[in-house]
């Protein structure tokens, strides 16, 4: 499937920049924010750790989510095109000190301190060629790569 896309990016780069969007609107009671993510509408709200209830989705559980779902598909997408059988499972785990989200300590961190990928994997590949998937899923995985290079951040009000 992929092989026809990589022949047209390569003749025309143009193509495949493209500039992916998230839209979330504000709740108009209570704090929230419903995010339209192309095949449902996820209500994110507070962690419980900072006052939420537990009933809505954190964005901090939803960062750890997306950066879960980027690697799975793109260690499945390089394991079938080597063909590699692969099963197993992907953890993400970070970590975050709340005194620095809600403005306890001036000193503590918000956001991430530190975040952790681990892979579960049942294969009857060798060794050799899981490192190596797993340095492929690295590098191509755009979730992980935007979150261990970083990229410019801006915010406007439009």
């Amino acid at each position: 499937m992929q092989k026809p896309l990589k022949e047209r990016y390569r003749d025309d780069a143009g193509a495949a920049r493209l500039t992916l969007r998230a839209d979330g609107e504000l709740g108009a009671e209570g704090v929230s924010c419903s995010v339209e993510t192309g095949r449902a509408l996820v209500e994110a709200g507070l962690h419980p750790a900072s006052g939420g209830d537990g009933s809505l989705a954190c964005s901090g559980d939803m960062l750890l989510q997306a950066l879960v779902a980027c690697a799975r598909v793109t260690l499945r997408s390089v394991a079938v095109n080597r063909g590699l059988e692969v099963a197993g499972r992907v953890v993400a785990e970070g970590d975050l000190d709340f005194r620095g989200t809600m403005g306890v300590d001036p000193a503590a961190s918000v956001g991430f301190t530190a975040i952790r990928l681990r892979f579960e994997l049942d294969s009857s590949a060798s060794d050799d060629d899981l490192d190596a998937l797993l340095e492929t899923t690295e590098r191509y995985c755009v979730v992980f790569q935007t979150l261990a290079g970083g990229v410019p951040l801006e915010i406007s009000r439009g």
